[in-house]
């Protein structure tokens, strides 16, 4: 029985620090924004993919303000397919990562997609920030393989944005338009797809690029030819 208790111990005490080590256990996407510092901060960087941080300082009135709108975005952006952290730096106080990141003015704001950091310059009111954010971080091209991924593409694109769907397309198709006009619009091909969607968006024939525009109410269709600006026109 000893021998059983020393050799459970033992186990245990090689499982402990395996768990604790693990960055991917120090930060968890629960909706709240990340207070980082220069201990944490490449931690919490590696363990996302997508992380919106806004390096503020206390004394800043216009940080003061954007802070309730990152407050109300967090577990909105949290809850996304591809979900994105909001984090904060005191870069008065943290200077070492002020000067890494170059912060000459606050609130300075920026995007790291997969530890590549872009600096942001658009909208900072909660739904406007959510918007851009959940247009930033989806794929270029999304795609979609049966009847119910359309319908959810579709439904979760929203009606902020002219929604391209290309059936019977290769993504190579579009992909460069996709890239260039990837805040302005949706893209994705069907690879596969019923019958009854093809009456849904109103198309008799494959290849063929259906564009919705919810907000209006409107839909087109393309037959090709699928090169160039002629897609959009």
């Amino acid at each position: 029985m000893s021998f059983l208790l020393f050799a459970l111990s033992v186990f245990l005490s090689l499982q402990q620090p395996i768990s604790s080590s693990s960055s991917s256990n120090q930060f968890a996407i629960d909706g709240t924004v990340l207070e980082l510092n220069d201990s944490n901060f490449d931690a919490a960087i590696s363990s996302f993919d997508y992380v919106f941080v806004d390096f503020y300082a206390p004394w800043c009135t216009h940080c003061k303000r954007l802070s309730p709108e990152l407050d109300k975005a967090a577990p909105v952006l949290a809850r996304l397919k591809d979900p994105v952290v909001i984090a904060k730096v005191n870069a008065d106080k943290f200077t070492h990562l002020a000067n890494k990141y170059e912060i000459d003015g606050f609130p300075t704001l920026k995007i790291f997609a997969h530890g590549v950091p872009t600096d942001y310059y658009g909208p900072r009111k909660t739904d406007l920030l959510v918007r851009f954010l959940k247009k930033f971080a989806a794929p270029d091209v999304a795609v979609l393989n049966s009847d119910s991924s359309i319908s959810d593409f579709v439904e979760a694109a929203g009606t902020d944005f002219p929604i391209y769907v290309g059936f019977g397309l290769n993504e190579s198709v579009i992909s460069n338009l996709a890239i260039k006009y990837k805040k302005k619009a949706w893209f994705s091909v069907a690879k596969d797809f019923s019958e009854d969607v093809m009456v849904l968006y109103d198309f008799d024939k494959v290849p063929a690029l259906v564009c919705l525009h919810p907000n209006y109410s409107e839909q087109s269709i393309f037959y090709g030819p699928f090169e160039g600006q002629s897609i959009l026109q």
